[in-house]
């Protein structure tokens, strides 16, 4: 670290990211994935290798998605993306509101009822970028819980702060926060 930048190590490939303020009293090095299609081709197969059997991937739009994609291609199968808001063309949508790190304030997360009837009895793994409160993981579980799905995994690029602790998500990589003075 320095000069407000991090130097970030995943599985070989290097990054440096810049440190943002996200409150009064904490930073974060800002990983975006957007874009970088080196870091998610490389990435993708070494979160696949920690997968247990899977029948449906899950993200939240917008950053996991591809990740997902490329995981979901690496499976051969579809992917789900737990939209922000409920579309005109959604029938019987779920919804749920999260309040994650990144976002600072409440967002909906939804899914299509035609999403649901893919989720129900299925085993889903939920994949992000970086899981940090665990917030946005945690209002992707209630909506697979209220679809009937069955969680077989929590998975992510990134662990950062205090989820490097966690037991119950697979990550490549730890990501420290930075407390502000």
């Amino acid at each position: 670290m320095h000069d407000n930048t991090y130097i970030l190590n995943i599985c070989g490939l290097k990054r440096t990211l810049p440190i943002v303020p996200v409150s009064p009293d904490l930073s974060v090095a800002s990983f975006v994935i957007l874009g970088d299609t080196e870091l998610v081709c490389h990435v993708a197969p070494k979160l696949v290798k920690k997968l247990p059997p899977v029948d449906v991937i899950i993200t939240a739009e917008a950053k996991g998605i591809p990740l997902a994609f490329e995981i979901s291609r690496l499976l051969n199968m579809n992917y789900i993306i737990a939209r922000k808001s409920v579309k005109p063309y959604m029938h019987e949508p779920l919804t749920v509101e999260v309040h994650s790190i990144t976002t600072q304030k409440k967002q909906l997360l939804c899914l299509d009822g035609k999403d649901v009837s893919a989720i129900r009895g299925k085993r889903i793994a939920i994949i992000d970028d970086v899981i940090s409160t665990g917030e946005s993981i945690k209002a992707i579980e209630d909506l697979v819980n209220q679809a009937g799905g069955i969680i077989v995994a929590k998975a992510a690029i990134i662990a950062e702060g205090d989820a490097c602790n966690r037991d119950d998500i697979l990550y490549l990589e730890k990501l420290p926060l930075f407390p502000r003075h």
